[in-house]
């Protein structure tokens, strides 16, 4: 009994199975024919920086983009309130110093002015007036002598 052999000899290679390693090769030598980001060729390639930070970096960029899809929502309402409060903080402190300023202002007025019978509300308008640039305390001084 002989062994038929097949049509292709034990020297010819399949045609299709060399298209697709073609093919693979192409991909591969597309796939290193990309330019490297601007970055990298700057920092890694020019300057020469050590390659163990450019892995590092490169983690770092999937961990982020892969937080960020991940925790949208937290992050989007946590920058959301840090802009409410960036923006609430000047009038904050605005409101702080103008109280500030009315305490001082009626300590000033009952040390200086020697007023023992003026009410609590004339002396917080008072304070107030002279917080904002008014001049009524001059005139207080005036009546009194």
């Amino acid at each position: 009994m002989e062994k038929k052999e097949s049509k292709k000899g034990p020297d010819i290679k399949n045609p299709s199975f060399e298209r697709k390693k073609l093919k693979g090769s192409r991909n591969s030598n597309n796939y290193r024919d990309k330019p490297l980001p601007w970055w990298v060729e700057l920092l890694f390639v020019q300057i020469g920086l050590p390659d163990k930070w450019l892995i590092k970096i490169l983690n770092s960029k999937k961990n982020i983009t892969e937080l960020l899809t991940k925790e949208k929502r937290f992050i989007f309402t946590f920058l959301f309130v840090l802009a409410g409060l960036s923006y609430f903080l000047p009038v904050i402190k605005y409101a702080r110093s103008k109280l500030e300023c009315e305490t001082i202002s009626k300590n000033y007025i009952l040390k200086n002015k020697n007023l023992n019978k003026i009410n609590r509300k004339e002396l917080g308008m008072l304070s107030t007036n002279f917080c904002n640039g008014g001049n009524e305390i001059y005139e207080i001084e005036n009546l009194n002598d």
